[in-house]
């Protein structure tokens, strides 16, 4: 008997069809993956699933029987739970009251507290129950995520980009615990677009382009080229990555020390590093070891850093806010998409202001509505956005057409310093290879780029040089080409030989993407 049938499920929205006639089995213990391309219908397939969106048309039927699932609530009584992609959690809660309120009351939260510390060491998905969401990184949110539905114990467990912002050892943890899962008979459906883990973890593929199924696969017998094929006709456009030719210094940090802003936060400790014009440096590490507060420090909303500790073109701008930082060419995009990136229930044309005021006339602050909605509409062309047009909210788009248009509002700016954190977070493996060609193009014009990201092969793919942050320290830098994933995963653990480099200040040397050697 099938654990989970859909048929014919159907899902219009104002200016597209979600889904349009799928049919979908998935049995007891199956591991089974639904790839697509940004904006395909998975996210709204699976939240119908979940009881979070409810089908206009076709059957789902659950260990045989047939059921109409009008909310999460009563999903996770069938025994279904879901990991979102754009997470479900009370920022100004703990990770444990977060838990707790999708559980069985008759719990204590002190019960809740214990039973996560168990199950997160259990699973290698460090969570600590006490710490306010709003203090979390987005990988430390998604543990959250992933350990409060591993709590109920669930019939079906669905994942919507599980391991977009997760290490390499942290996701082969979680693998680890999906195999156990489904091995003790619980169905896992699958979201991701890293080709690789589709292939060697699960063993049935699901494809979606435009709201229908086009394709089923077993995908251990495919390559990521014929999944890409299957998933946008196409195989992902290769990166030109040309030698650099490193300018004048742009962005320089000077012994930066700064205390947490909050309990659970890290100190950072006398940071240094060099960023030229015409490279990109970056920066991996595992979530919370001081990422946040580097970028906050670097982006302006944390104007706490001592005068002279950070310089833009040798000026000081340690206590310069976000808008003045701007001005002098230094832009940003944050890790998180909603809330920071954007408003989620502002149009696209609105949230293009966040950032790009060149449609306010004068000191009174009017606002060309006209202008704003070209430049939404340019933003949406240029970088191939699936949108109902600049008027669409934020929250309307799948997560990485958002964040393709995050990454190319401030692109488009024509930046002199660019700070990027997870670039392509959720984004498919045609768009990933858009965002990462547009990054080159940027550096190519002689911008300065500061990428933070928990994918190692992102890094290796674009850098020219590395970084390690880890317990609030920076590493030496290396050029990528003389580095490995095995040697920056060490890194990670703050370990790293003080003698083990060039100075962060050094320039480059001639690079290619050299990851498929390391």
């Amino acid at each position: 008997m099938l654990r989970l049938e859909l048929r014919d499920i159907s899902k219009q929205y104002p200016s597209v069809k979600a889904n349009d006639g799928v049919h979908l089995k998935v049995a007891p213990g199956e591991i089974h993956a639904v790839l697509g391309e940004n904006g395909a219908g998975k996210s709204t397939l699976m939240k119908i699933i979940y009881g979070a969106v409810r089908p206009d048309a076709g059957e789902m039927l659950w260990n045989g029987q047939p059921v109409q699932i009008r909310s999460p609530h009563e999903a996770r009584s069938l025994g279904i739970s879901m990991v979102f992609q754009h997470f479900s959690l009370f920022d100004t809660l703990s990770a444990a009251e977060n838990v707790w309120l999708g559980l069985d009351k008759r719990s204590s939260l002190a019960d809740v507290s214990e039973r996560i510390r168990s199950v997160s060491g259990q699973y290698g998905l460090d969570v600590d129950p006490e710490r306010p969401v709003h203090t979390l990184s987005v990988g430390e949110r998604q543990r959250v995520e992933i350990v409060r539905a591993l709590l109920t114990q669930p019939q079906l467990l669905i994942l919507d980009e599980p391991t977009s912002v997760l290490t390499p050892q942290a996701v082969d943890k979680l693998f680890v615990t999906l195999r156990q899962l489904a091995a003790g008979g619980c169905s896992i459906l699958y979201i991701s677009h890293k080709l690789d883990e589709i292939r060697s973890l699960c063993h049935h593929c699901t494809v979606l382009r435009g709201g229908r199924v086009t394709g089923e696969v077993d995908p251990t017998q495919e390559t990521n080229a014929s999944l890409s094929r299957l998933m946008i006709g196409a195989e992902p456009p290769q990166l030109v990555h040309r030698e650099a030719r490193t300018g004048a210094v742009a962005l320089s940090v000077q012994r930066l020390s700064l205390p947490r802003s909050h309990p659970f936060g890290t100190d950072l400790q006398d940071l240094s590093l060099e960023l030229r014009s015409g490279e990109i440096l970056g920066v991996a590490g595992v979530s919370g070891n001081g990422q946040q507060e580097l970028l906050a420090a670097l982006s302006g909303e944390d104007l706490r850093s001592p005068a002279g500790s950070v310089l833009l073109f040798g000026r000081d701008i340690a206590r310069a806010t976000p808008a003045r930082r701007r001005q002098q060419g230094l832009h940003f995009v944050p890790e998180e998409r909603l809330g920071r990136g954007a408003v989620p229930v502002m149009s696209l044309a609105q949230n293009t202001l966040l950032t790009r005021t060149e449609a306010v006339r004068g000191a009174a602050g009017w606002v060309r509505v006209g202008a704003v909605k070209a430049m939404a509409q340019h933003l949406i062309t240029r970088f191939n956005v699936k949108a109902g047009g600049p008027d669409a909210a934020a929250k309307s788009l799948s997560g990485g057409n958002l964040q393709k248009f995050l990454v190319g509002r401030e692109i488009d700016a024509q930046p002199r310093v660019l700070i990027v954190a997870q670039p392509t977070w959720g984004v498919d493996v045609g768009a990933a290879a858009q965002i990462r060609s547009e990054l080159l193009q940027l550096r190519d014009a002689g911008c300065a780029l500061l990428v933070v990201s928990e994918e190692l092969e992102e890094l290796l793919d674009i850098s020219d040089r590395l970084v390690v942050i880890a317990q609030g320290r920076l590493s030496p830098a290396l050029p990528t080409a003389q580095t490995s994933v095995e040697q920056i995963g060490a890194w990670m653990s703050g370990l790293w030989p003080q003698d083990a480099a060039t100075p962060a200040s050094a320039a480059p040397s001639a690079h290619k993407v050299a990851h498929a050697q390391a």
